[in-house]
């Protein structure tokens, strides 16, 4: 009898100081997040940044059944991706969408998983297929228009855009043109009879 109540014990202690290492992990968090973010903050601080993403990806792997863990991935990939560490963030994002198909955020992770192809690992054919494998999915979410008009601009340079937007406006300006030329034409005829 003694035996099994001292296992008891020893169970009951290993998961109260879990219980303690995970509440200190979010404290932690926490603190760090409020010194990163703060708008006392007049510059970023890398180290910091680098910190926190060790410690969102430590609580997540530590704890993925946690109800905090979809938060702390999402947030570790974001940050990934604002520390310019595309294969990283590309990484998070795809666990994301992996472990937590069904999380409201699982849409916004494929898109960025696309943005992420485009714009920082400039694979364009990726980015293509992620995009529009993302507007199949989710053909009602807010980005599907973001997605469609990166699919129409994915590998142009900003010199490519900035003349095809003047060509455009152009072709509209000629289009107004004589749409008011054909009223005014209609105008004239209608005062002559």
């Amino acid at each position: 009898m003694n035996s099994k109540l001292f296992v008891l014990l020893a169970v009951c202690v290993a998961s109260l100081s879990g219980c303690g290492s995970k509440v200190k992990s979010i404290n932690n968090i926490a603190t760090l997040e409020k010194q990163l973010y703060s708008g006392q903050s007049m510059s970023f601080n890398r180290p910091k940044a680098d910190s926190l993403l060790l410690m969102y990806e430590k609580f997540v792997r530590r704890y993925p059944k946690d109800t905090l863990a979809p938060k702390y991935l999402f947030q570790a990939a974001g940050l990934a991706m604002t520390l310019g560490d595309g294969k990283r963030s590309l990484n998070l994002y795809e666990e994301f969408i992996m472990k937590f198909p069904e999380n409201p955020k699982a849409p916004v992770c494929l898109f960025f998983k696309g943005y992420i192809y485009e714009n920082m690992i400039a694979n364009f054919d990726k980015a293509k297929e992620t995009y529009l494998l993302f507007i199949e999915k989710y053909p009602d979410n807010e980005f599907v228009k973001d997605a469609r008009v990166a699919l129409m601009n994915i590998g142009k340079t900003p010199d490519q855009l900035v003349r095809e937007f003047e060509e455009k406006k152009k072709v509209e300006s000629l289009r107004v043109a004589d749409s008011l030329a054909a009223v005014k034409g209609k105008n004239v005829r209608k005062g002559k009879k």
